[in-house]
C-alpha cells in the first residue's frame, strides 16, 4: 500500500529528491502563463478570488508547487517572496495561513494550517534540488523541523497531523483531535522525512492511510471534510463543521495518486461515487444522508475524475479537458496538479 512512499525514501538518502524526478516540465508554458495571469500579482501572491480575493498558506505553497512544475524558478521566486515576507511571520517557523487585501494588518488569522506548510516546504526542497539552490533547502528544512514539533502530535497509538496550532487538539476540544484528512499531502511526507528525519513520517503517513480507511461514513462511505477522531473510539463528524464531503476531500484522491499510493480499497469511495453514479463529475455530498448537493461541473473539478479514471482503467482524458481554461483558483490549480501528474506517469491517457 505504501511501497512507492517507502521507495522514495530509500532514495532520499542520496539528496532531497533524485535530479531526474525535478527535471522534466509536467506543465506546458501555456497553460502555466495563463493560470499566472489569472491567478498571480506582481508581487508574487497567489489571490482566491472564490473566498474575497484573499490568499492563503495553502495557495502560496500551490502556486509555488506549480512554478516549479512548470521549470518557471522566476516566478517561483516571486511567489516565494511574498510568501516569506508575508506569511512567515510567526516565531515557530509556521507561516500565518490567512492574507486578506482589505484588512489592516493584512494578516487575520496567525494560525498556522499545516497543509500550507507541508506545500510550501515541500516546493522549497525539489526547487532547491532542481536548480541545486541550498538556501530552498535550508529553509525547507527549518519549515519541516516546525510541523514537526508543532503539528504533528500523539494520539493514542496515531501519529497525526493537527490542521493547525490551536483549536483542534484533544486539550483545546471535548470531541478532539480534530483532523482533516486532506490536509494528508502524501508526496511531501518522505520529503519531509528526509528534511527532519527526527520526527515520525512514517507513522503520520500510516495513520493517515488508516483514517481514510475508517473514515468512510454516511450512505456514500465517503470521508468527511472534517472528522473528529479521539482514541479509542469511534471516528465521527466533527462538532461544529459541515457535515460534508466537499472541497476538501474531493482532492484526496488526487492526493493519493499523485504520491503513488496504489490502494483501490481507499480510491473505491471516488470511483464509486465520481465514475459510476454521476458520470466523472464529483459533487459536495450531504454525508449523514448520501444526498449530493452540488454537482462540481467546472473543468478543473472533472479532472480529478478523468484523472482517476484514467490511473485506473487508461481511460484516455476527454477531448474537452484538453485543454486549460482558467477559472476560479481552486479548480484551476486542482486541474494542473492532474495534468502534470498524467504528464508525468500517465502519458497513455493523452
Amino acid at each position: 500500500m505504501i511501497r512507492a512512499l517507502l521507495a522514495t525514501l530509500a532514495l532520499l538518502v542520496c539528496g532531497i529528491l533524485p535530479a531526474s524526478a525535478q527535471s522534466n516540465i509536467q506543465i506546458p508554458a501555456p497553460a502555466w502563463n495563463a493560470y499566472m495571469e489569472r491567478f498571480v500579482e506582481a508581487n508574487g501572491r497567489v489571490v482566491d478570488g472564490a473566498n474575497d480575493g484573499i490568499s492563503h498558506s495553502e495557495g502560496q505553497g500551490y502556486g509555488m508547487l506549480l512554478a516549479l512544475l512548470a521549470g518557471d524558478r522566476s516566478n517561483f521566486e516571486r511567489i516565494w517572496s511574498f510568501t516569506r515576507t508575508e506569511l512567515l511571520i510567526r516565531d515557530d517557523g509556521l507561516a500565518a495561513w490567512r492574507w486578506d487585501p482589505n484588512s489592516t494588518p493584512h494578516v487575520t488569522d496567525v494560525n498556522a494550517a499545516s497543509d500550507g506548510d507541508l506545500l510550501i516546504a515541500y516546493a522549497l526542497a525539489r526547487a532547491g534540488t532542481a536548480w541545486n539552490h541550498q538556501p530552498y533547502i535550508d529553509t525547507a528544512r527549518r519549515i519541516a523541523r516546525a510541523v514537526g514539533q508543532k503539528l504533528i502530535v500523539t494520539s493514542g497509538s496515531r501519529k497525526i497531523l493537527l490542521p493547525g496550532i490551536t483549536g483542534f487538539s484533544e486539550s483545546d476540544r471535548p470531541d478532539g483531535p480534530i483532523l482533516n484528512l486532506s490536509y494528508w499531502i502524501f508526496e511531501t511526507l518522505p520529503v519531509m522525512a528526509r528534511l527532519a528525519p527526527e520526527f515520525d513520517w512514517a507513522g503520520v503517513t500510516n495513520t493517515g492511510l488508516e483514517l481514510l480507511g475508517i473514515a468512510q461514513l454516511g450512505p456514500a462511505r465517503l470521508p468527511p471534510d472534517w472528522i473528529s477522531a479521539p482514541p479509542g473510539k469511534p471516528v465521527t463528524l466533527a462538532e461544529g463543521f459541515p457535515p460534508v464531503f466537499g472541497y476538501n476531500s474531493l482532492r484526496i484522491s488526487l492526493y493519493l495518486l499523485r504520491a503513488g499510493i496504489d490502494n483501490t480499497a481507499l480510491q473505491e469511495p471516488f470511483r464509486r461515487n465520481w465514475l459510476i453514479e454521476n458520470g466523472g463529475t464529483p459533487a459536495i455530498v450531504d454525508i449523514p444522508t448520501g444526498r449530493v448537493i452540488t454537482r462540481l461541473t467546472e473543468p478543473g473539478y472533472r479532472m480529478l475524475g478523468a484523472v482517476l479514471a484514467c490511473a485506473l482503467n487508461a481511460t484516455p482524458i476527454p477531448e474537452d479537458l484538453r485543454r486549460f481554461e482558467p477559472t476560479l483558483y481552486y479548480p484551476s490549480t486542482l486541474y494542473l496538479l492532474g495534468w502534470a501528474l498524467i504528464a508525468e506517469r500517465y502519458p497513455r491517457c493523452l
